[in-house]
């Protein structure tokens, strides 16, 4: 949903009454992971995307009946019967997809839910925030519960019993509530989808089981590029297009200057060691050092190999890295810490220009990230899209 935030936006701002298509269960192979998402508003306006076209058609049309009844429900779309034309997932496939209204008078006695402007401010803050939004069993489809932690902004709601931060709107029932937020807790700090069952008890009757859907948003991952050089505004520019919150940084004013870094979010004047000591670098963070240059290399080295950061990249021929190795190991550093480092940094792509530089970088950080071989998928058996909850590296 975040992708589509500005657009979600504008239809609330409008007052347009719009129904939003969440995927929240992915069997199989299939293009886009739990989480995505498409809006279909009731002047025909599209926005988002929940696979790569297989079943946008047939989703408009649920999405309209949603909008037109007010009911939330849930759809599932995949191959079936073995026809190719039928609507479903080329790739074999199957998705879960549940349609929610927003904007009109809601039916089917669903509980009360949470404001989505608010939700939707709280991800553009950057605020750690989580939805959790039932999707099957006996507490009312539809119902949403907005989990804040301690860090995040938040009103609260009375007597929801949720401990460790704030809670908006409720799944239907006070104990649903207590331990879904539990969950969204751990989810939040692991920054993954995820689709929880529980069971409960109401006065002396057994309840069924409730499907909840928890789609935790964390601030984005960060990008530290080191050394203010035309690879450097390729990388950055890459990692914007990813994603990434990125910042450029170098200890030279007249390089490290934001018109030559205009897809950078910061651009820093530093050393690059003083700099990586005081700023914050978590296992999503990436780190790519394209200095090249042993005098900045190697202080900012040692300081990141003392950080979590998930993908430690740096630049230069293999001569460089084995100098640079050896430099290293003088100043302390055992083999495991070294094993860490990308280097040479990229995958192998036989790139000249800085650009596709930039790429052979992004394709390194993305297979660190998902656990891909870096091979052509040609060459390759099995299923082509991996399981998108589970990422090596702290998603």
């Amino acid at each position: 949903m975040r992708e589509i935030t500005p657009q979600l936006r504008e239809l609330l701002r409008t007052g347009t009454p719009f129904a939003l298509a969440t995927v929240v269960g992915v069997h199989g192979s299939a293009p886009r992971g739990p989480g995505a998402a498409m809006a279909v508003a009731a002047d025909g306006r599209v926005v988002g995307s929940v696979s790569g076209g297989c079943v946008e058609g047939a989703l408009y049309e649920a999405a309209t009946e949603v909008l037109a009844n007010g009911e939330a429900r849930t759809e599932t779309y995949g191959i079936s019967d073995g026809d190719a034309f039928a609507v479903g997932l080329t790739c074999g496939g199957t998705l879960e997809v549940l349609i929610r209204p927003y904007g009109t008078q809601p039916r089917g006695g669903s509980a009360p839910t949470p404001g989505l402007l608010d939700l939707l401010d709280a991800v553009e803050r950057g605020e750690p925030v989580a939805v959790a939004t039932v999707t099957a069993g006996s507490a009312p489809l539809g119902a949403q519960l907005v989990i804040r932690t301690e860090t995040g902004a938040g009103t609260g709601t009375a007597g929801t019993g949720i401990d460790g931060g704030s809670a908006d709107g409720s799944l239907g029932h006070p104990w649903l509530d207590r331990a879904v937020a539990d969950d969204a807790r751990g989810l939040l700090a692991q920054g993954t989808p995820a689709v929880r069952r529980h069971y409960g008890a109401r006065g002396q009757r057994r309840m069924d089981d409730v499907a909840v859907f928890i789609q935790a948003f964390r601030p984005p991952a960060r990008m530290l590029v080191f050394g203010a050089i035309d690879y450097a505004a390729a990388t950055a520019r890459m990692g914007a297009f990813l994603g990434y919150r990125v910042t450029v940084c170098d200890a030279r004013p007249a390089f490290a200057t934001p018109e030559r870094f205009p897809a950078a979010d910061e651009v820093v004047r530093a050393w690059p060691h003083d700099y990586l000591a005081r700023t914050v670098v978590d296992g999503r963070t990436v780190v790519c050092v394209l200095t090249h240059d042993p005098k900045f290399d190697i202080p900012l080295l040692l300081a990141a190999l003392r950080t979590p950061a998930g993908y430690l990249g740096v630049m230069g021929s293999r001569r460089t890295h084995e100098d640079r190795l050896a430099r290293l190991r003088e100043e302390g550093v055992g083999e495991a810490d070294l094993a860490r480092l990308a280097s040479p940094i990229g995958l192998d792509l036989g790139a000249r220009t800085p650009e596709e530089t930039a790429v052979s970088i992004a394709a390194e950080i993305i297979a660190t990230r998902w656990g891909g071989t870096g091979r052509r998928l040609s060459e390759l058996s099995g299923g082509i899209h991996r399981d998108l909850t589970a990422p090596k590296v702290e998603a």
